[in-house]
């Protein structure tokens, strides 16, 4: 019945997401595939869009609980990718017909507005057609402006909890949650592509939790949603704990095409790491945006925000020539577009 409800009308109330995720059967969860596949092919046929992502710094002055560059994990080797190792990643995507760039980094603040509006300039001054993805955190008001006028398209800010107790059980107190939601609908206010998320299977994450994350996205109403299953790494508090579960996130893929119809929605390197088919499980899910490495292979293996993460040590060519044979084996088309979001066409 819950599943009829949510196919029908396209949301629940948060005691039936909670009742419908504590109850669900294989069946449950091959009917809502099925209609998340019809929502994706109706909006997005059959192509699966590519981002290229440069990891430019894995120096972090946060301590993120869940996360491995955490700013004071004495075991990482910090890097800082230059301007011209940056505009050479570009240049490989380029050529491998990427048409999005996704720059993703810890909080570093070496990496001022200023240095970082030059970046996004540079870019766009090379590359006049791409889009460029921002994913460096939480900024001001003031700061995301500069970004947007400098010409970055996207940002993708994952909120990682709706549920402010859980929020806080996965964040040193100076994090909030209030200012991590003020600063997703600032950036969807300046008009970027806004991209919100969310781990499953994080610590003390509970139904109640995942509910939350679902009512909260569905009022943000954003252009895209990245979520894939928590992997815990050696160096945090949480390295002991269980990891999330591939079951569960691939039904909540399926759940989240069916409630915001129109986003992009990645099959994440989180998925790919926990099952070795698991990003062609998520594309099956409903997700239709796959990411590729385009950083340094001498760099990957410090971009470690949990532990055993895939393809770092495969070269940008690699990863995009894996991914496309991944993408042709089930009947899907990796295309080189910018790959904007059904939202916007609105």
């Amino acid at each position: 019945m819950l599943v009829k409800k949510l196919i029908d009308q396209g949301y629940l109330s948060k005691e039936e997401y909670i009742l419908l995720l504590e109850q669900y059967t294989q069946e449950d969860k091959e009917q809502l595939r099925k209609r998340a596949l019809e929502l994706k092919e109706k909006y997005y046929g059959k192509k699966v869009y590519t981002r290229g992502l440069i990891e430019f710094t894995n120096y972090c002055k946060n301590n993120c609980f869940y996360c491995g560059i955490q700013g004071k994990n004495k075991n990482v080797e910090r890097y800082r990718l230059s301007m011209d190792e940056i505009l050479e990643c570009c240049q490989i995507g380029w050529n491998l017909g990427f048409r999005t760039f996704v720059l993703q980094g810890g909080e570093d603040p070496y990496f001022t507005d200023e240095r970082i509006v030059e970046i996004v300039k540079a870019i766009k001054g090379t590359y006049e057609n791409c889009a460029i993805t921002l994913s460096i955190g939480e900024k001001s008001y003031e700061a995301y402006k500069k970004f947007r006028e400098a010409g970055a398209d996207r940002y993708l800010l994952r909120h990682e909890s709706a549920n402010e107790d859980h929020y806080k059980k996965l964040h040193p107190e100076e994090m909030t949650l209030q200012n991590r939601k003020e600063c997703l609908y600032q950036l969807k206010e300046l008009g970027f592509e806004t991209g919100a998320g969310f781990m499953v299977g994080s610590p003390y994450q509970t139904n109640e939790c995942l509910a939350d994350d679902l009512i909260f996205l569905k009022e943000l109403q954003p252009h895209m949603v990245g979520i894939g299953p928590f992997i815990p790494h050696h160096d945090t508090i949480f390295a002991q704990q269980e990891k999330g579960s591939l079951d569960k996130t691939l039904l909540l893929i399926s759940v989240l095409r069916i409630i915001l119809p129109k986003i992009n929605l990645p099959a994440t390197t989180a998925l790919g790491t926990l099952d070795a088919k698991g990003r062609e499980k998520g594309i099956q899910a409903g997700a239709n945006v796959v990411m590729p490495n385009l950083s340094p292979t001498s760099v990957r293996k410090k971009y470690e925000l949990y532990d055993n993460k895939i393809c770092t040590g495969d070269e940008a060519a690699e990863c995009r020539g894996c991914l496309q044979r991944r993408i042709e084996s089930i009947g899907c088309e990796m295309v080189s577009e910018r790959g904007d979001s059904a939202v916007l066409r609105e």
